[in-house]
């Protein structure tokens, strides 16, 4: 088969297009005859040496496909979605997309969402398990003790993980606010669903919280920055708030007053999802299937898809990917020439 190799670590360059044997999947596993592969920043990461696959899992990039179920055993017992050989599906993985063909878990495959092509469906799953797992599982966004809806702030609205993030906790009643880092990136935000989105380039996003919540400030904070903004961001929660990391693109170290920590009762929490297990992964897809997949369907939750490279061509697509300029996700497609 067809696939996307990092010859060595360096820039977009290194990524070639070669030949690979095709995978044989495991117990458990199905073959996916990919369609399209999604592009994400950890691939960015993979590809410059920072970011290793785990045990086990494929050295080609790519944590996202969409295709058609071609081969493997379904076991029934870990099938909640009565998927079968033929059907279109999209899939998380732990590594191996950028592949004419790659195996997955039967339990991390979705069915595609209906109206939805192979292309959209593959923006959704790494951005989806991610927002899911990190603001509604970990960060606990819901319902205040008052019963009220609380309010979700998006570092990076602009990004695959903000437009996500944004649209699904719109979807579900929530107030959301969103950082971008220009005024065509905002107004994106805005209309996916952001109560108002901030320039951080121009303005102070703390103060912008502050007043737009009655000085309260917001009960959950998704944030792929770290390093200078979180302690700016403590002053952003309201008491008993969640700051919730997924990325370190501001560094990984910082300071802390951990007085308000205690007086305020908040919460610094994080994760990364490429290595958690099977089981984990599991619980998210039934809780995507359940609550967001209907959102998906009828038009609601949309994927927002800024550019599509043919599959020769993921050199430049993860050229874009660094050049920040991008409003959504970045598709390969394996049907186009390149």
């Amino acid at each position: 088969m067809n696939a996307i190799e990092i010859t060595e670590f360096g820039a977009p360059e290194v990524l070639v297009l070669g030949e690979r044997p095709m995978p044989e999947p495991k117990a458990g596993e199905v073959l996916i005859k990919v369609a399209a592969s999604g592009i994400n920043r950890p691939d960015v990461f993979q590809r410059k040496g920072g970011y290793a696959p785990p045990p086990g899992a494929s050295d080609l990039p790519g944590l996202e496909v969409a295709g058609e179920i071609v081969g493997g055993t379904i076991d029934e017992k870990r099938n909640p979605f009565g998927l079968k050989i033929g059907d279109r599906v999209c899939a998380l993985l732990a590594g191996g997309g950028y592949a004419e063909y790659a195996s997955a878990p039967l339990a991390q495959c979705l069915p595609v969402p209906k109206g939805l092509t192979d292309v959209e469906a593959a923006s959704l799953p790494e951005t989806f398990f991610t927002v899911w797992s990190n603001v509604f599982e970990r960060a606990q966004l819901g319902r205040g003790e008052g019963g009220e809806n609380e309010t979700l702030l998006v570092q990076g609205g602009s990004s695959g993980i903000g437009v996500t993030a944004i649209q699904i906790a719109h979807a579900l009643g929530f107030r959301v606010f969103a950082t971008a880092g220009s005024a065509d990136k905002c107004r994106a935000c805005e209309a996916l669903g952001a109560d108002r989105a901030i320039n951080y380039k121009s303005e102070d996003f703390v103060e912008v919280v502050k007043s737009l919540t009655n000085d309260r400030g917001v009960d959950v904070i998704l944030d792929m920055v770290a390093g200078s903004y979180v302690p700016r961001e403590l002053t952003a929660l309201a008491d008993g708030g969640r700051l919730v990391l997924i990325a370190l693109l501001g560094g990984a170290k910082s300071e802390l007053n951990f007085n308000e920590i205690l007086r305020r009762r908040l919460t610094v929490t994080g994760s990364t999802l490429r290595p958690r297990s099977v089981d984990f992964k599991a619980k998210i897809a039934a809780q995507l299937k359940e609550h967001v997949w209907p959102h998906l369907e009828e038009g609601r939750i949309k994927p927002v898809i800024y550019r599509v490279f043919p599959a020769a061509q993921a050199a430049q697509a993860h050229a874009l990917m660094e050049s920040s300029e991008h409003i959504g996700k970045i598709v390969l497609d394996w049907n186009l020439q390149g």
